[in-house]
């Protein structure tokens, strides 16, 4: 059943009871009942602006964990139904500012903006697109003066030899798709013959084409992830951490990820120097967030490896609850009220720990308290 077909209301709840004030902003998250969703309504709550939450997501499973104070069954991004359903939801639940959470759900309702009766803080769309092809868009950066993995297109199998002759038969290469999220398809390989089997496996068992592929530069450095809010081109505010370890990192043939099980604050101001001036290539106009992935060379400078525009990391927590500022908070403000007190700050308190395990939320603990252990 989906929201046009649903004529008692929403298809089930899940919440903290909060009720509505007049001065309450009415929220509409997609992805309702994924844990980066969960995530971010965590986040937003634990701010200081009085909220009512909705959600809406395609799967009746993973919305029974919604935390959300009202949940809807709605079409997939891709469903023709999908901008009609959202359409109805935020008139009845007169919604003020819809968030989405993953690639798809950002650029169906960046596309269909204009048809939305409530306000869309999201880049413009031509931008979302650029981001979502990991390839073109490190190509828009590099031509703009940004330093990116060198990064190749495969279309046949004869183009995997020709990238590592250009790269100088390096020990290892990065081969991964140019589309996705989680690291979907990526790993590090050491000659022609294991990239062209790995991009094999990926077309007979998944029916992943080989032009979805590419080949870059290798970067065994340390791994960073920048969140960053911006109006009208304008950062607000910026933060960063430090991946330390994977989650399942173990389980996979490259054992990163881009979901950390462990992560630090840090404030490295070189490194967000560039991650302002990728975003003014990007879009000198932008408005909405974005959160960047970069990796160190073998030199030990920073390479932007991708650019997610207009959704919150995973791990938005630990960029929400150290600081000064809430930064999913700081976004609802100034979609609603288009000014903001705040001007670009900074907003890092080094040395927080995010701590996550599978089956329960991230932990935040400080470099304090984990010096309170003794050994045993």
């Amino acid at each position: 059943m989906t929201l046009d077909d649903a004529a008692g209301g929403p298809r089930g709840t899940a919440g903290d009871g909060h009720t509505a004030r007049s001065d309450t902003v009415r929220l509409l998250v997609t992805g309702a009942g994924t844990g980066r969703t969960n995530n971010l309504i965590r986040s937003l709550r634990a701010g200081r602006t009085p909220l009512q939450i909705i959600g809406c997501h395609h799967d009746r499973f993973l919305l029974a964990k919604s935390a959300a104070d009202r949940s809807y069954l709605a079409p997939r991004p891709s469903d023709d139904g999908f901008t009609g359903a959202l359409r109805k939801v935020i008139r009845d639940e007169r919604i003020d500012l819809i968030l989405t959470s993953n690639e798809s759900e950002t650029l169906a309702v960046a596309r269909a903006r204009n048809d939305l009766p409530c306000r869309v803080f999201l880049p413009a769309t031509a931008t979302i697109e650029l981001c979502q092809d990991k390839y073109e868009c490190a190509r828009h950066l590099a031509n703009g003066g940004i330093p990116v993995p060198a990064t190749y297109p495969i279309e046949d199998r004869h183009d995997i030899a020709r990238i590592f002759h250009r790269l100088g038969h390096p020990p290892l290469l990065w081969c991964r798709t140019r589309t996705g999220a989680g690291s979907r398809a990526a790993t590090m390989v050491k000659d022609a013959d294991q990239a062209w089997s790995w991009i094999s496996y990926w077309n007979e068992m998944r029916g992943t084409t080989t032009g979805e592929f590419t080949l870059s530069e290798f970067l065994p450095g340390r791994d960073y992830n920048v969140q960053c809010l911006y109006h009208n081109g304008r950062a607000i505010l910026v933060k960063m951490i430090e991946r330390l370890s994977y989650l399942d990192g173990g389980n996979r043939p490259s054992g990163t990820s881009s979901t950390p099980a462990l992560a630090k604050t840090i404030r490295d101001d070189e490194t967000l120097d560039l991650c302002e001036r990728a975003i003014q290539v990007l879009d000198p106009a932008i408005s909405g967030i974005l959160n960047i992935d970069l990796k160190e060379g073998q030199d030990g400078w920073p390479r932007i490896t991708e650019i997610n525009a207009g959704r919150f990391a995973m791990i938005t927590n630990i960029y929400d609850f150290t600081g000064a500022h809430n930064m999913a908070e700081s976004l609802v403000r100034i979609a609603i009220d288009k000014t903001s007190e705040i001007q670009l700050i900074r907003d890092i308190d080094p040395d927080y720990y995010l701590i996550r395990e599978y089956d329960s939320p991230p932990d935040i603990v400080s470099i304090d308290k984990l010096s309170l252990y003794d050994n045993i």
